[in-house]
């Protein structure tokens, strides 16, 4: 493939388009919090790999040990996110995204690479139809639906944590877990601060800023856990009119 991909790398994080389709001439809150959590992460092992171009075709996974995602397994990759979108589909993008991520795993010496899916495909999951293609099968599942999805080497298989399977809370209140690790997560907290606002409904935010926090949560999380009326709910950002559904139960 001659089109150039780049991975990001401490030198040239401050400069290189982050790959989504949030367009700001201004610095936006939402991509400087990425920029700066992954400013932390690269130092762990994480990829993020990238066209080089202003548009969304990009890779991002990281060790299963330093993922903040509650999974558990040895010696894995964790995919956050594998997305290619508007005019860049259908031109080999995703393969080789895919590729390249197997390869890595391969060549460090990892036992295989992981995502995590679901029954029903969410918006803001990776597609897994497309991951089935190169041997990912389900592994692991929760009682809400969630499948953790992996391409073995070595016919070991990670897991979710048994914290991620509890899907419960003690608050009945809004809840919702969230991390840096997406560009539309600021976006997001504000759209929750400005609906629930307007509906006067009690709301609870929490910022998973840790490791620790990340693998201990009590529900499914990719950078985004919903929880209402005690009961895990989604991975999903919520729009407006989602948002005022769910409240509506």
């Amino acid at each position: 493939m001659s089109d150039q991909f780049i991975n990001l790398t401490e030198d040239n994080l401050a400069q290189e388009h982050l790959c989504c389709i949030i367009r700001s001439k201004k610095p936006h809150p939402g991509v400087e919090a990425k920029r700066a959590w992954l400013a932390q992460r690269l130092r762990e092992g994480h990829v993020f790999r990238e066209l080089d171009t202003k548009g969304v075709v990009f890779i991002e996974y990281a060790p299963l040990e330093t993922a903040w995602a509650p999974v558990e397994g040895e010696n894995y990759l964790y995919i956050y996110c594998l997305w290619v979108s508007g005019e860049f589909k259908g031109k080999g993008y995703g393969r080789h995204l895919m590729e390249y991520c197997l390869a890595d795993a391969k060549s460090k010496g990892k036992s295989g690479v992981c995502m995590l899916g679901a029954e029903k495909q969410k918006a803001w999951l990776s597609d897994q139809a497309f991951a089935a293609k190169y041997g990912f099968e389900t592994v692991d599942t929760t009682p809400g639906g969630y499948r953790l999805l992996a391409r073995s080497f070595d016919g070991t298989k990670p897991h979710f944590a048994e914290n991620a399977k509890q899907l419960e809370i003690e608050s009945s209140d809004l809840t919702i877990y969230y991390s840096p690790q997406c560009p539309y997560i600021h976006q997001s907290v504000e759209l929750v601060h400005r609906t629930c606002g307007e509906l006067e409904v009690p709301y609870i935010l929490i910022p998973v800023d840790t490791l620790e926090k990340a693998k201990a949560l009590p529900g499914v999380f990719n950078n985004w856990a919903v929880f209402y009326q005690g009961k895990f709910v989604t991975v999903n950002l919520l729009n407006a009119a989602a948002l005022k559904r769910l409240l509506k139960k």
